[in-house]
């Protein structure tokens, strides 16, 4: 056999070698869960009854599996499951009447912990600087007890500080260690997103926007948008709802006005894209549009919690708050409905795990 020809041989062997040493070595990723890679839903259930609840949807739409934590654990979830917040592994269910938090994987929906004390009230968390902040409406006739908890989440226990805000905090996100509270007013009405200090755990700035604000939404350039319905018909002071766009480099706001009689609600974004429900519609913006859109993507809907993503809208309906809800989903591309699901009682948030 010439050198050449022996070379040759050689590197077969070893090419051969090789490629049976990968493929014994790649071996597929295990799930981390039932719950992985689909869509949860929040169910508040009925006020004072206990029985608020998650379902699981897989992308497809081809599996659904309601009351899962009841499922998992044996045992109910509690009342009124106010929304949902992932930090790594977990997933944290914030329950407004019960006035706790469940933690759960969020892939097996196995229960890790609950947070019992220290909440009055809760509405929603988000996390920054190794710390979750959870809103806090507090006795919702008082207007000077509101606050944020703050949870270690090192140990998932409640700081004993706490950080007082204005009347009605709901929705709050994080950017960075800035955080960005929606102050609707709880059983009343206000008009302003609070800048909290993640770091410092204080209040650095409040900033006016329309009232009632339901809804925020970072976009991918820095600013944050806040959606405002505006106060409803029944106090006898009605306002429109706004949409504003808040620089958070600086704090300056840019905003539209809706008709006083226009209440919108679920603000989503998504590359660039806004999206609102409102009056049984589904309304699109640019978000370098001057103006708000005079007409809808599509109508007909009823929705009780709407979100975006992947090109894809979804929207759940509570239907008469008594009977199980829908979950429905559309193409945005033709403004298509793709499919609906049964869920059950009051679906609200949707989340994608």
């Amino acid at each position: 056999m010439t050198t050449k020809k022996l070379a040759l041989f050689f590197l077969s062997i070893t090419l051969i070698f090789t490629s049976c040493s990968n493929d014994d070595d790649t071996t597929p990723a295990l799930p981390l869960g039932d719950y992985e890679n689909g869509i949860l839903i929040s169910h508040e259930g009925n006020f004072g009854q206990g029985n608020a609840s998650v379902s699981f949807v897989s992308y497809d739409l081809m599996t659904t599996e309601n009351g899962i934590f009841n499922a998992v654990n044996s045992s109910p979830l509690g009342d009124t499951a106010q929304s949902i917040a992932f930090n790594g592994n977990f997933a944290y269910i914030v329950l407004n009447v019960s006035n706790t938090i469940e933690i759960v994987n969020r892939y097996t929906f196995e229960s890790v912990g609950t947070i019992s004390t220290g909440l009055n009230n809760p509405r929603h968390i988000a996390f920054a600087n190794g710390k979750g902040f959870v809103t806090n409406w507090g006795d919702g006739t008082v207007t000077t007890d509101d606050y944020l908890a703050i949870i270690d989440l090192s140990t998932n226990m409640l700081d004993a500080q706490t950080i007082s805000v204005e009347e009605g905090p709901e929705e709050i996100v994080a950017d960075g260690n800035q955080l960005y509270v929606a102050h609707q007013g709880g059983f009343s009405q206000n008009n302003i997103v609070s800048v909290v200090d993640a770091s410092s755990n204080m209040v650095t700035a409040t900033i006016t926007v329309g009232d009632v604000p339901n809804t925020l939404q970072l976009d991918a350039s820095g600013n944050l948008w806040v959606l405002s319905e505006g106060k409803p018909a029944w106090t006898g002071d009605e306002t429109g709802g706004m949409l504003s766009k808040i620089n958070t480099s600086n704090n300056s706001v840019t905003s539209f006005d809706f008709g006083t009689s226009e209440h919108p609600n679920y603000l989503a974004e998504e590359n660039g894209t806004l999206y609102y429900y409102m009056a049984g519609s589904v309304y699109k913006m640019d978000s370098s549009a001057s103006t708000l859109p005079t007409s809808a993507e599509f109508a007909g809907v009823n929705f009780y919690g709407m979100t975006v993503n992947n090109s894809t809208l979804y929207g759940v309906d509570a239907v008469d708050f008594t009977s199980n809800g829908e979950l429905y989903v559309y193409e945005l591309n033709t403004n298509s409905l793709v499919d609906s699901v049964t869920l059950s009682i009051i679906p609200s948030g949707i989340y994608f795990n």
